[in-house]
Order: structure tokens, then C-alpha cells, then sequence
């Protein structure tokens, strides 16, 4: 049976990338790595459709509700369903899905027969999808590194993938919207996906054991369920990551309109602003590979919680494009040390026979987004812009001193 080990020996990376020493690792990061940037490019590309469209603040944070609430609503099945089927067939079929869901958007706005009711309805089913997607990928990054012990990297290093995605894509596209038009940011999503669905098929895998079948998919959830609960080593990252995504994304969310109301911008505008939260999340992604292990790692996350409060607090009070670009920095350096940290934490601490259910609630966690997206609209409408992500800053200000008391206590 195929171990996984690296066809070169003699190709030996440093150690804050020692996780790509792993063959499979190494395929999968540079497969992911192509497909993410075409992601935060439709990403970009949408938000601001969204806001052309309607000029209309709560209709922004509409579409990414309707994106990401089916995380919130199934991403615990989504894990149960990694934990019952081949994750690599799953996920490269779901590849799949999403690159004909980009070809379809770049037709309709081409044709400019888009509208937002349909920018929303192609948004939530690309959310189903990732439902089932972001915890088996998860799960399925541990199956991937041949040493156990450079999990924490290689989560480390997803995260950076993410953040390098999230500093190039929005900057890319828009360029490309000023330049071309939104169009051309879903063409080139729906290209980029070739290269997952690629590194995906060169992996050499084994097939997993399967220890579930035997319950329904609602008694697996519920034994992940009952497990988390007498494990607070495991529920205190899981309670604090829902808080985090709830309140620590209301820059990113409104940034379409600080961009064009508060700072008179453009498109370009809004790409500047992504990057620089994308540049910080790199910056503590980066920070977290260089560690060694989980030692200390708590006292991170509360610091990150905080730091995000912080920088969300100075986001809201910044009167020109510069000094608001120098807390988003801030801001994704606190949102990554506490997520990934959380991230890292639990693939640390659970068992493989949990592995997929225990991700699938992280990635529930995560689901709150939605929920924060649709308040952040909603409130920026009703307060304004800056009162709006000053009561987000006091929400994650308020969950990092409560993580930090509950570590106490430990």
C-alpha cells in the first residue's frame, strides 16, 4: 500500500513549510493554492454586482448571508457525509459543481441578463456546496501529511494558502471589473478549478476505513455531539469560533460601501481593502507554521479574539482609505490567530474516528458569519456604517476576555 512519502528526498523544505515535504500534501496545497484566488475573485466580483445592483447596504450583507447560511444549517452533516464516502471523490466532484456554477454567473453577467435575485440564488447554492466541502477538505488534510506531527503546519499553511488567496484574488479582480468588467473575474474562477479537480486526481491515497453506517447520519451527529460536550478542551475552541465569525468579518462585509461612501472609491478601491485584511491573515498564518507545537497556543487565540475587537474599534473610527487599510492589517492578523488557532487546537486534540464531526461543527461555528452578515447590513442601514462595526468590535472584545477567564479555570 502507498505511504504517501516524498518521491524526491533529496528536495527538503525549511521548517515552516516542513508539511510540503509530504507528496500528497504537496500536490493538494498547490491545487488549492490555483483555486482559491479565481474563488476570492467571484467573491469580490459579487459583492460588488450586489451593490451596483441595488446600492443598498443590507443587500451586500444579503448575499453573503445567503452564501454562507447553509454552513451554519448543514455543516455538521457535511462532516458526517467526509466521515461516510471517499473524501477525495466527494471533494473533486463538488470541485466540479463549483466550476460550472462560475461558468454560468460569467454568462449571465456577460449577456447582462444578471440581476440579485439571481446573484443570490447561484451565491446559495454555491453555499450547499461548500457546506459539504469545508469540513471534508478538513478532514481530509490529515490523511495528507505523512508525519502526524506536522498537522499543526500543514493546517498552518492551509490557512496561509487561504490568506495569499484572499490578499491576490480581491486586488486582481479589481483590476479586472475596473479593466474588463465582472465577467472576466467568474471566467477566471471557473478556469482555476481545473487545477484543484487536478491535484486532486494525482493524489495517491489509500481508502479509508469506514467506522460509521451503522446509525443514522443524525445518531453519528449526535454522538459527535455528546462527545464535544464532556471534552472542554474541545468545546471552549468550538464556542469561541462562532463569536469570531459573527463579529470579526464587519469590515470585510461592508467594505463595498466604505469603499464608495466613505472613502469615495472604486472597485480598486475594495480590492486594496480585501488584501490588506488578506495581508494580516498571512502574517498570523505564517506565525502559527512557524510553531513547533500547541504549547501556548490558547493564550494566541484570546489574543487574536482581542486584537480583532481592537481592530475593528480603530476600522470604524478611520476617516480616509490608509489609516482604515492599517487596521484591517490588524483585523486579519487577529481573526487567523484565533481561527486557525482554534483550528489547530481541535485537529490536535480529536480523534480520528470524530475527526469529520467534530470539523463539520467547527465549520458550523464558522457558519455565523451569515448571521453577522445579515445584521452587519441590516444595522449599517439603520445606524450608519461606523456605529454598525464599532458593537461587532465589542462583541469579539467581549468573547476574548470570556475565552481567556474560561482557560483560567482550566
Amino acid at each position: 500500500m502507498f505511504s504517501g512519502s516524498v518521491d524526491f528526498p533529496f528536495v527538503i523544505y525549511p521548517s515552516l513549510f516542513r508539511a510540503l515535504n509530504s507528496r500528497n500534501y504537496r500536490i493538494f496545497f498547490a491545487g488549492q493554492g490555483v483555486s482559491l484566488v479565481g474563488n476570492w475573485m467571484t467573491n469580490t466580483a459579487s459583492a460588488w454586482l450586489a451593490y451596483e445592483l441595488t446600492h443598498n447596504a443590507f443587500a451586500v450583507g444579503f448575499l453573503t448571508f445567503a452564501n454562507q447560511i447553509p454552513i451554519l444549517l448543514l455543516g455538521p452533516l457535511g462532516g458526517v457525509l467526509g466521515d461516510r464516502l471517499d473524501r477525495r471523490r466527494l471533494l473533486i466532484g463538488l470541485q466540479v459543481v463549483c466550476m460550472f456554477l462560475s461558468a454560468a454567473m460569467a454568462a449571465l453577467v456577460a449577456t447582462g441578463m444578471v440581476t440579485f435575485a439571481l446573484l443570490v440564488s447561484v451565491a446559495a447554492i454555491r453555499g450547499l456546496v461548500n457546506a459539504m466541502e469545508f469540513p471534508t477538505r478538513q478532514s481530509f488534510i490529515v490523511t495528507l501529511v505523512d508525519n502526524k506531527q506536522d498537522l499543526p503546519n500543514a493546517i498552518a499553511l492551509n490557512s496561509s494558502l487561504f490568506n495569499v488567496a484572499r490578499l491576490l484574488g480581491p486586488s486582481v479582480a479589481g483590476a479586472l471589473i475596473v479593466l474588463v468588467g465582472p465577467a472576466w473575474c467568474f471566467i477566471v474562477d471557473c478556469v482555476s478549478f481545473i487545477g484543484a479537480i487536478l491535484g486532486l486526481s494525482l493524489l495517491r491515497v489509500p481508502p479509508a476505513a469506514r467506522t460509521l453506517g451503522k446509525k443514522s447520519p443524525l445518531g453519528d451527529l449526535r454522538e459527535a455531539l455528546l462527545h464535544v460536550r464532556v471534552r472542554p478542551d474541545l468545546l471552549a475552541p468550538l464556542c469561541l469560533v462562532p463569536v469570531i465569525a459573527f463579529s470579526g468579518f464587519a469590515s470585510t462585509i461592508l467594505a463595498p460601501v466604505f469603499a464608495h461612501e466613505a472613502f469615495g472609491g472604486d472597485a480598486r478601491s475594495l480590492g486594496w481593502m480585501l488584501s490588506a485584511m488578506g495581508a494580516g491573515a498571512l502574517c498570523s498564518a505564517l506565525l502559527l507554521g512557524g510553531r513547533r507545537n500547541t504549547e501556548g497556543l490558547d493564550r494566541w487565540v484570546w489574543q487574536g479574539a482581542l486584537l480583532t475587537g481592537l481592530a475593528l474599534a480603530g476600522y470604524a473610527c478611520s476617516t480616509n482609505l490608509p489609516v482604515a487599510m492599517v487596521f484591517l492589517v490588524a483585523n486579519g492578523m487577529g481573526v487567523v490567530l484565533c481561527m486557525a488557532g482554534c483550528n489547530t487546537l481541535l485537529q490536535s486534540r480529536v480523534e480520528d474516528s470524530m475527526r469529520g464531526r467534530v470539523m463539520g461543527l467547527f465549520v458550523m461555528g464558522q457558519g455565523l458569519y451569515p448571521i453577522g452578515s445579515l445584521l452587519a447590513g441590516g444595522l449599517a442601514s439603520l445606524l450608519g456604517l461606523r456605529w454598525s462595526v464599532l458593537f461587532f468590535a465589542c462583541v469579539a472584545i467581549a468573547a476574548s476576555l470570556v475565552y481567556r477567564s474560561a482557560q483560567r479555570r482550566a
